[in-house]
C-alpha cells in the first residue's frame, strides 16, 4: 500500500514537472532545445547528488544541515591540493574529496548515534564549524582558476555523447541509489529504521548505526560534490554554496520524502531536483531575479512540510478507525 502511495505520488509529480517544462516551453520556444535540456541536467546534477544523500539521511529521521558546509570544506581542502600539486592528477583529488567528505559525515553521525543528541542540533553546530575552518584553512583567501590545474577543471566538463562528466556521475548516482535503496538489504533496513526504529531493533537492526551510516554516506557525496563544485565554477572560497542546504532539502520534501522518515523514493527526489532546475532557469527568463529563489526555497519547504505532515495525519486516522 505504501508502495503504491508512493508510485502515485511520483507519477503526479512528474505529471507537475512535465506540465511545468510544457508551460515555460510555450512562452519561450527555445527552452525546450535539446542543448538548453541538457544543461539544465547539468546545473542540477550536483543538487541531484546532494538530495539522494539527503535523503538517505532524513530516511533514518534526521537531518543533515552541515551538507553545503562539507561541501564547502572539502571543496577547499582538494582546491588548495591542487593548487600545491598540480601534477597530482584527478584521482588523489577524487579520494581526498570523498575521504574528507565522509569523515565529517561520520562526525555527524556519531554526534547523534552515540550522545543521542538531536540531529537538527548537531548539524546546525557543526554547519558553523566547517565553515569556520574553511576560513582557517585558507586564511580567507580565494583560489582561483588560474591556480588551478587544466586537468582539476575539465574533468568535470569532458562531453561525451552530448552531456558532461559531471551529469554522467548525476546518472550514475541516481542508478547506484536506486538499486541500493531497492534491491539491497542495507537499503530496506534503512527504511525501516526510519518507519519504525522500535520495531526494526526487534529484527536486530541498530537504528541508530543506520542513522551513523546514512550521516557518512551522505558526507562523502557532499565530500565530491565539493570537488564538483569548485570544479564547475573554477573557484573555490569561504562562502562556498551558501544556504544551498535550503534546495537540498526542498528538493526532498518536494519529492515526497518524509520529514518524519521512513518514506521517500529516489524517483521522488530526482523529479523534486528537477522541478527546482526548470523554476531556477526560468527565472530570469520571466524577468524574476534570481534573489527570491532562497525565498521560493523556503516557501516550498513549508508547504511541503504541511503536506506531509498532513498526510501522516490522515494515515493515523485510517489505522485508528481500521478493524482489528
Amino acid at each position: 500500500m505504501i508502495q503504491n502511495s508512493a508510485a502515485r505520488r511520483d507519477l503526479a509529480l512528474g505529471v507537475i514537472v512535465v506540465a511545468l517544462l510544457g508551460a515555460v516551453t510555450a512562452a519561450f520556444p527555445q527552452f525546450a532545445r535539446p542543448v538548453n535540456l541538457a544543461e539544465i541536467l547539468d546545473d542540477s546534477a550536483i543538487l541531484i547528488l546532494l538530495a539522494l544523500g539527503q535523503m538517505i539521511v532524513i530516511l533514518t529521521r534526521g537531518i543533515d544541515l552541515s551538507i553545503a558546509a562539507n561541501l564547502a570544506l572539502s571543496g577547499m581542502l582538494v582546491a588548495l591540493f591542487n593548487k600545491n600539486y598540480p601534477e597530482a592528477g584527478v584521482l588523489p583529488v577524487l579520494l581526498i574529496a570523498i575521504a574528507s567528505g565522509a569523515f565529517l559525515g561520520a562526525i555527524n553521525g556519531l554526534l547523534v548515534w552515540r550522545f543521542k543528541l538531536p540531529p537538527i542540533v548537531v548539524t546546525l553546530g557543526t554547519m558553523s564549524v566547517y565553515r569556520g575552518l574553511i576560513y582557517l584553512l585558507s586564511g580567507g583567501t580565494w583560489v582561483n582558476d588560474n591556480q588551478m590545474s587544466p586537468s582539476f577543471l575539465d574533468f568535470v566538463r569532458h562531453q561525451v555523447l552530448g552531456l558532461t562528466t559531471l551529469s554522467w556521475l548525476a546518472i550514475a548516482g541516481i542508478a547506484l541509489a536506486a538499486l541500493l535503496m531497492r534491491y539491497t538489504v542495507t537499503g530496506r533496513d534503512l527504511y525501516a529504521a526510519g518507519g519504525n526504529p522500535a520495531a526494526a531493533s526487534y529484527t536486530g537492526i541498530d537504528p541508530g548505526r543506520m542513522q551513523c551510516l546514512a550521516y557518512t554516506v551522505c558526507g562523502a557525496i557532499a565530500g565530491l560534490c565539493g570537488y564538483l563544485w569548485v570544479a564547475r565554477f573554477a573557484v573555490a572560497y569561504t562562502d562556498i554554496a551558501l544556504g544551498f542546504e535550503l534546495q537540498v532539502i526542498a528538493a526532498c520534501l518536494i519529492g515526497g520524502v518524509a520529514i518524519a522518515g521512513g518514506v521517500g523514493t529516489v524517483a521522488g527526489v530526482v523529479l523534486g531536483c528537477l522541478f527546482i532546475g526548470i523554476i531556477r532557469n526560468a527565472l530570469p527568463l520571466i524577468g524574476v531575479s534570481p534573489f527570491w529563489q532562497m525565498g521560493i526555497n523556503g516557501l516550498v519547504i513549508v508547504i511541503a512540510a504541511v503536506l506531509s505532515a498532513r498526510r501522516r495525519e490522515d494515515k493515523r486516522a485510517i489505522l485508528e478507525t481500521s478493524p482489528a
